[in-house]
């Protein structure tokens, strides 16, 4: 872009350079009025062929003559430039569509980020610290383009339409986060999505608390109110200080991370499987802090003893260093699926 601005300047400037010479040149060789010199000037420059508005002598026809090869020149000069400038952004453009068109038919297992305002720039930076393939989609031009200088894959379209969705794959897609600009988008993005993929897993946003319930309804999975959520978090950081600074410290993202929170899917038939949390403590050291075991039947058990017995199908919630955890993710192999809680 930066180098068509510098073409298209380069243009409007020798346009505006040949139109002043021949103005000033008029005026001072043939004591032309200023705007009959002007005029003049135009009408030589683009051939137009009206003739002399006033009488020329030899020195202002000689001058005439100049300008005529000089302002002919610019002007096909100029011509060509801003035909070569739309044919480039032309197939950029077609490239470009072609090029992420291909690259999200590749896609399986990802995510779609319906909405790439305040909250969808949040979740995005979530996802590319946890290193989770997705494609944005919003209707801004701008917001996309954003997105695409940010290095995302991103296509501009309206996320509510059936064929939007099936185009970014979503038969394909692990989970679609929907951070749209109303309560009633976000709704109806909810029921379409999971009309397409009842498999899907959906986070939506919401900025009534009355919208949550229909929310859930529609086969959101997770529901967060922004402003609900801002407002808990403030009054936390005053009555428990202690506990925030502790969320905060395993909540940050990238290079900033002290400790992560993490979760493990024990397969069915792993070796893990019909284990005692004793049996995994004793190789995985004292890195990772276990605090929690899911049931596959969606059951919480907090802080769960180490005779318990675990199944194919619950998860571990485990919290460490990164380090700790990529060591014990390294130990699962492939018989667990580490994902960011």
């Amino acid at each position: 872009m930066d180098r068509i601005r510098k073409r298209l300047l380069w243009i409007g400037t020798a346009i505006a350079a040949t139109l002043a010479f021949g103005t000033l040149g008029f005026v001072i060789i043939d004591d032309f009025p200023w705007f009959d010199a002007f005029y003049m000037t135009l009408t030589t420059v683009l051939t137009v062929g009206y003739g002399e508005i006033h009488p020329l002598g030899t020195a202002g026809r000689i001058f005439n003559s100049v300008l005529l090869l000089v302002g002919v020149t610019v002007i096909l000069l100029a011509m060509g430039a801003i035909t070569q400038t739309l044919l480039e952004l032309e197939l950029n453009q077609f490239f470009g569509k072609r090029r992420n068109k291909n690259m999200i038919d590749k896609l399986k297992g990802h995510y779609i980020l319906c909405g790439y305002g305040r909250v969808g720039r949040g979740a995005a930076a979530e996802l590319i610290a946890a290193g989770a393939p997705f494609v944005v989609i919003d209707s801004s031009e701008e917001r996309v383009e954003r997105a695409m200088k940010a290095g995302l894959l991103a296509v501009v379209a309206d996320a509510t339409r059936d064929e939007v969705l099936r185009d970014v794959g979503i038969e394909r897609a692990k989970g679609l986060i929907a951070t749209l600009g109303t309560d009633a988008d976000n709704l109806f993005l909810t029921m379409t999505a999971k009309t397409l993929n009842p498999l899907l897993h959906l986070s939506a946003r919401v900025a009534e608390e009355t919208t949550e319930p229909k929310m859930r309804r529609a086969g959101a999975t997770f529901v967060f109110a922004p402003y609900v959520s801002t407002g808990h978090r403030m009054a936390q950081a005053l009555l428990k200080p202690h506990v925030l600074q502790f969320l905060d410290y395993t909540m940050q993202d990238g290079e900033r991370a002290n400790a992560g929170i993490e979760q493990i899917r024990i397969e069915p038939g792993s070796t893990f499987s019909h284990k005692t949390i004793r049996e995994i403590a004793e190789r995985k050291g004292s890195e990772v802090v276990l605090l929690a075991l899911r049931r596959s039947s969606g059951k919480m058990i907090y802080n769960p003893g180490e005779d318990v017995k675990l199944s194919g199908g619950d998860y571990l919630i485990v919290m460490g260093e990164p380090s700790g955890l990529d060591r014990l993710e390294k130990l699962l192999g492939e018989m667990g699926e580490t994902a960011s809680a």
